[in-house]
């Protein structure tokens, strides 16, 4: 645990990370990958082996495509790993959900944040996703998403922080519990990571939990790929959610370190979640 801890590879042993599934009682273990691309401007080949392997029920882009022909490398990068485009993109400034056909899209909404002069414009990807049929009187799973990347300066990181906040409280109704996941663009630990920790006043647990902090897996830093020494991407999720386990994903099969190297300039974060279905 403590080599985890200190960000050291650890081999991700088969099964260990639960797998997608639907329980009998209508309970849904969900698998969210966290992953900013870089704008797919690294090696792409990489990091559509990487999203594969993580198999993964929702992906939380980050610094995804926004420019020229945007939305076609978009629905080129889903098709490819075998998801489906949900929001965002250059209509979020950077993030971007995609889910896999197991998901129902029930809602979608980009919000762009208010931007501070000389820096660059940020934004959130929201989305409602319906899991499981609603037969034998069971209810489904509906739960809310959003994929964020926080600013690199410090005061409207902590404005941006507390915007989330308020979003992921608002999706929260009419939802079995909210996943948040992104670029926090600061260590672990920090003011940004207790912000997003703490609930909205008369929203109790609609704060936000660090997955890794709630079940640690894998391996921690993020940052830079090629020798990590930080946590700045990170899973989170209201008091709802379940978290089994997350963290960075090591020893994937068809993936090698220099895929991880090669993909981007950040580790991506896989989360293994179970929720349980509303009343």
């Amino acid at each position: 645990m403590e080599a985890e801890r200190r960000g050291a590879p650890v081999p991700v042993r088969p099964g260990e990370l639960p797998a997608s599934r639907t329980e009998p009682d209508g309970t849904t273990v969900v698998r969210l990958l966290s992953y900013n691309v870089r704008s797919l401007r690294d090696d792409t080949e990489a990091l559509v082996r990487i999203v594969r392997a993580c198999a993964p029920d929702i992906v939380c882009v980050q610094e995804a495509p926004r420019f020229f022909r945007w939305r076609k490398h978009a629905a080129r990068l889903a098709r490819r790993t075998d998801l489906t485009y949900v929001t965002g993109g250059a209509t979020a400034a950077g993030p971007m959900i995609l889910a896999s056909l197991r998901a129902h899209v029930e809602h979608t909404e980009d919000v762009l944040l208010p931007r501070t002069p000389g820096l660059h414009q940020r934004g959130l990807a929201l989305a409602r996703l319906r899991f499981g049929p609603a037969s034998g009187g069971l209810s489904p799973v509906r739960i809310g998403v959003v994929s964020f990347h926080l600013s690199l300066q410090a005061a409207e990181r902590r404005r941006q922080a507390l915007a989330l906040r308020e979003r992921a409280a608002a999706l929260a109704a009419g939802t079995s519990g909210v996943l948040a996941a992104g670029d926090v663009n600061e260590r672990a630990g920090g003011r940004t990571f207790r912000l997003l920790g703490q609930a909205p006043e008369g929203q109790p647990g609609a704060g936000l939990r660090d997955a890794w902090a709630s079940a640690p897996w894998g391996a921690e830093h993020t940052s830079t790929p090629r020798e990590p020494v930080q946590r700045i991407d990170a899973v989170f999720a209201t008091e709802g959610v379940e978290v089994l386990g997350a963290g960075v994903p090591r020893g994937l099969p068809g993936v090698t370190e220099g895929d991880l190297v090669a993909a981007t300039d950040h580790l991506p974060v896989l989360a293994a979640l179970r929720v349980r279905p509303g009343d």
